[in-house]
């Protein structure tokens, strides 16, 4: 596979996987965090730091918005639920797991 085709398909998988993320408003931020050590928060600091390696001028809030597909301020009041103390729980306990690697 050549280069361009790669990038081109990593590309198209990040926009599919923002229309999942999308599509699946209920999951919160809390849960992805629990589960996979990442959520759509840490995508856009990611996106803005990718952005700024490239010669790119892209703040953290307007990548957060590209990836929420809207500020990010009207996501979290239309959609972002206040987190659970289970939840939390479980954050905290990933958290002091991931210290006792390595």
């Amino acid at each position: 596979m050549d280069e361009t085709n790669q990038t081109e398909i990593e590309a198209a998988v990040f926009r599919r996987l923002l229309k999942h993320l999308d599509d699946n408003k209920d999951v919160q931020n809390i849960d992805l965090m629990i589960l996979a050590d990442f959520c759509r928060n840490c995508l856009g600091k990611w996106y803005s730091a990718e952005a700024r390696q490239r010669g790119e001028d892209v703040d953290y809030e307007a990548a957060r918005e590209i990836v929420y597909g809207m500020p990010y301020a009207e996501w979290k009041q239309k959609y972002q639920e206040k987190a659970t103390p289970e939840q939390m729980a479980a954050y905290e306990a990933r958290q002091q797991a991931k210290q006792g690697c390595g």
